[in-house]
């Protein structure tokens, strides 16, 4: 049995390794386009674009390193089935499922690799790789706005914005902590937009369909729902600090977003997204073991040799883990289903499909 777990190990690392290499590099071309225009456009020197290229790697290693161990499992077991390798093995009474015992190791191995990577390495670089953007630097003062991130850069308040495209903002909402212990405002809005006010160190929000806590003139220390079509805010920066960056949940190690969350949680601010990657890190680092489980049923019964249809059939596989991801999110966003256990819906779903294929290619 040495033997033959050293043969099946040798034959996943030459896929493994054309893989990882080939999806890293295509992530990393997406971005070199906003690479070059840095170079082009804004006269940043080589030197500093080439640390922020290498800074990219381990972020990106999120998706590749579940997605190549994926295509290395079908590769490899798509290959001895279709040169009956396998029917061979079991010819001579070796049974599946100590085919799979060295595939589930290897996949539990890379799946403690992975938290090590998701928890610690990919938060320092993520945040380096921030670092050395903000130094590129820009004049225009709307810089300090970034999604994902709350932007405690404004006096007495803090922003937070799901998303940004252009000077367009969708989901935003700005916190007013209030002292002595008074509730904190809110002021929610489901897109808006941002200009730089002319000549002044100052920005102009324009915000949509949304709602402002607004005192109550009979008891101050309470609040009522102000509901609005348009609402007008201006943020003075004279007093911000341009070179300071908070660390974006994605920048944050598990023990950062664990005080984080309790941080939020004191002022009575939602930290829904946080919790939400607190549990990504998590989730993300064992869909290494449940693509390589689910790899190896997939492989066996398809009895393919093709590597493109190979290929295409990891994809496949890949894809709509990621979407069934982006689906659990919107829901906990939308605080529609719990997150806990909804971050984890898809590696429940594709373990239980796997533990299926497996057990019943096992026992036939």
């Amino acid at each position: 049995m040495k033997i033959l777990r050293n043969y099946i190990l040798a034959e996943c690392v030459l896929p493994f390794i054309l893989s990882l290499s080939v999806l890293t590099s295509v992530f990393l071309l997406g971005n070199l386009i906003k690479l070059t225009n840095m170079v082009i456009n804004k006269g940043v020197s080589l030197a500093l674009i080439g640390q922020i290229f290498i800074y990219y790697i381990p972020f990106f290693l999120t998706y590749t390193l579940p997605i190549s161990c994926l295509v290395a499992v079908i590769l490899t077991f798509g290959r001895l089935s279709n040169d009956n390798e396998i029917l061979a093995m079991r010819a001579n009474g070796i049974r599946l499922r100590k085919l799979l015992w060295p595939v589930f190791v290897l996949g539990l191995i890379l799946s403690l690799f992975s938290i090590i990577l998701n928890i610690r390495i990919i938060p320092h670089a993520y945040h380096q790789q921030r670092k050395l953007l903000k130094e590129v630097g820009t004049k225009n003062p709307t810089a300090l706005l970034e999604a994902g991130t709350f932007i405690k850069d404004f006096k007495d308040q803090i922003l937070f914005i799901y998303r940004i495209e252009g000077n367009k903002m969708y989901n935003v909402r700005i916190y007013q902590p209030q002292p002595d212990g008074k509730m904190t405002r809110t002021i929610t809005a489901k897109e808006g937009e941002f200009t730089q006010v002319p000549g002044e160190n100052k920005i102009k929000l324009k915000l949509i369909n949304g709602t402002s806590d607004e005192p109550d003139l009979e008891n101050p220390n309470n609040f009522y729902k102000l509901k609005f079509n348009t609402f007008f805010r201006t943020l003075d920066l004279s007093q911000t600090d341009n070179k300071k960056i908070d660390k974006k949940p994605k920048g944050m190690t598990l023990e950062e977003v664990t005080d984080k969350i309790k941080e939020m949680d004191s002022l009575g601010i939602d930290t829904t997204p946080l919790k939400i990657e607190f549990h990504r890190k998590l989730a993300w680092a064992f869909s290494v073991l449940v693509f390589m489980m689910l790899g190896f049923p997939i492989a066996v019964v398809t009895h393919r040799r093709e590597k493109t249809a190979n290929v295409a059939l990891a994809m496949l596989c890949a894809a709509s883990y990621y979407l069934l991801t982006l689906g659990c999110e919107a829901l906990c966003i939308q605080k529609i289903a719990p997150i806990g256990i909804t971050m984890w819906m898809p590696n429940i779903i594709g373990a239980t499909i796997a533990s299926i294929l497996n057990y019943r290619l096992c026992v036939s």
